[in-house]
């Protein structure tokens, strides 16, 4: 069982410019938030600063190269979900699974 309860996530996306890495990066936290089934808090110098609730929507965000302050609330959640009980074994078995099954087709 995991022992953080929030999830917070600071960035220098400056490196990025104006492309799409700043949004890339803050989808990436998105499937963290699901993933863990916790907030996350999002903090960037000229990027996507957000809030993301434990389902992966967006609370609320900041909007980019603005100098600003994004304020929100934030609850901690503890429990575990499927994927940090098991991770990536279970897609893991399958893909080897459907490598041994092809294998054995192309053997016979």
């Amino acid at each position: 069982m995991p022992a953080a309860t929030l999830l917070v996530n600071a960035s220098n996306d400056a490196w990025y410019g104006r492309s799409l890495a700043a949004h890339q990066h803050l989808q990436i936290s998105q499937t963290r938030a699901m993933e863990t089934a916790r907030m996350m808090l999002r903090a960037t110098n000229t990027g996507a600063t957000a809030i993301v609730a434990p389902d992966g929507t967006i609370v609320a965000e900041a909007p980019h190269f603005t100098t600003t302050a994004l304020t929100g609330k934030a609850q901690g959640y503890t429990g575990t979900t499927p994927y940090v009980r098991w991770g990536n074994w279970p897609v893991i078995s399958l893909v080897l699974l459907a490598f041994g099954l092809l294998w054995v087709r192309k053997k016979k």
